[in-house]
């Protein structure tokens, strides 16, 4: 007898099709975030995935396991990002490369900001505890950079937020840019060093000030859709 493929299922225990629903839903999701932030309606992302809200729920019961899902493998990267820099025998370039990391996923997947810093409230004991320890581990990487002489010694590791957000304005506001992003992470890190840092920075966007993707009210939008508010 002839078995559906659909009916097969993986060491994960899904059949083809939940599977395929499963990634359509995680892809949708992070579309939507990217769009709308990640207090998008649920219904948005099912609609968006082509699925039932039954059968988004059936596979993420709750928005903190549909935003994890969706980051899942962002945030296995900052982790190894950040045990590796606590391995690096040279804690300032250890430091360097994970702010690097974090900003380059920040400038790929413009929802992973917002998640990266959400503290849901049904957040688990063991989530709660690898934050803790994340936290951790970074006060403890930064000192390692202060005391070997790389990194100032008044950074402090609340900074870090200041970097998320100053970066995450220009890569919501430019997302497609990344030699704008990459040279704010220039300008960034040599601010931080401990000893004057005159590198050559990485080449310049090419951006003007008229044609920068905000509206004199303040808010976002491209140049088109300021000239058709303006009609």
């Amino acid at each position: 007898m002839r078995v559906e493929s659909s009916r097969i299922t993986a060491q994960d225990g899904l059949r083809a099709d939940a599977r395929r629903n499963r990634e359509r839903v995680l892809a949708a999701a992070r579309a939507v975030f990217a769009d709308h932030g990640i207090d998008a309606p649920m219904a948005t992302v099912a609609r968006r995935a082509g699925v039932g809200v039954a059968t988004l729920y059936r596979h993420f019961p709750t928005r903190e396991a549909l935003v994890r899902g969706a980051f899942a493998q962002q945030m296995e990267t900052c982790a190894q990002a950040l045990a590796d820099a606590l391995e690096a025998a040279d804690p300032w370039e250890g430091f360097r490369e994970l702010i690097v990391t974090v900003c380059a996923l920040q400038q790929q997947e413009r929802g992973f900001p917002a998640a990266f810093v959400a503290a849901f409230p049904e957040s688990t004991s063991e989530h709660a505890r690898s934050r803790q320890q994340a936290e951790r581990d970074f006060a403890t990487l930064v000192r390692r950079a202060q005391a070997a002489g790389g990194l100032r010694a008044d950074f402090h590791p609340s900074d870090l937020a200041v970097v998320m957000l100053a970066h995450c304005g220009l890569a919501t506001a430019l997302p497609d840019d990344d030699a704008a992003s990459r040279r704010l992470v220039a300008y960034l890190l040599q601010s931080f060093r401990a000893a004057p840092a005159n590198g050559p920075l990485p080449p310049p966007a090419p951006l003007a000030l008229r044609s920068l993707p905000i509206a004199a009210d303040g808010r976002r939008g491209s140049p088109a859709d300021r000239r058709g508010r303006t009609r």
